[in-house]
C-alpha cells in the first residue's frame, strides 16, 4: 500500500495542514483588489482576485471620439493587467502542493 517508513497518520496531517494553507490563500486572494493601468495610466482596471472587474477609470485624455478602437484597446489592456497582478498573486500564496512527498 504505502513505501516501508510512510507513516499514514503523519501523511494524514500534512495534507490536512495543506488543505488550510490553501483554504487561507484562497481567501486572501479573493479579499484582494488588484488595479491594472495602460496608456500611461489613462485606464485604470481594478479587479478582485477571482477576476471580476470591480471598477473602470478613465482620463479625458483618453477619449477621441475619432478613434474608439484605441480605446477599446486600453481598456483591454488595463483589465489584462489587472489579471496578469491577480494571478501572480494567486501564484506567490498558494502553498507548495509537492511537499506530500508523492
Amino acid at each position: 500500500m504505502f513505501p516501508e517508513g510512510m507513516d499514514m497518520n503523519a501523511l494524514l496531517q500534512q495534507a490536512q495542514a495543506m488543505q488550510a494553507q490553501l483554504q487561507q490563500a484562497q481567501e486572501d486572494l479573493a479579499n484582494s483588489v488588484f488595479t491594472g493601468s495602460a496608456g500611461g495610466d489613462l485606464v485604470q482596471a481594478v479587479v478582485t482576485g477571482a477576476g471580476e472587474l470591480v471598477g473602470l477609470t478613465i482620463e479625458p485624455g483618453a477619449v477621441d471620439l475619432d478613434d474608439l478602437e484605441s480605446l477599446s484597446d486600453l481598456i483591454i489592456a488595463a483589465v489584462r493587467d489587472a489579471g496578469t497582478q491577480a494571478a501572480n498573486q494567486a501564484q506567490a500564496l498558494m502553498p507548495d502542493l509537492g511537499g506530500l512527498g508523492f
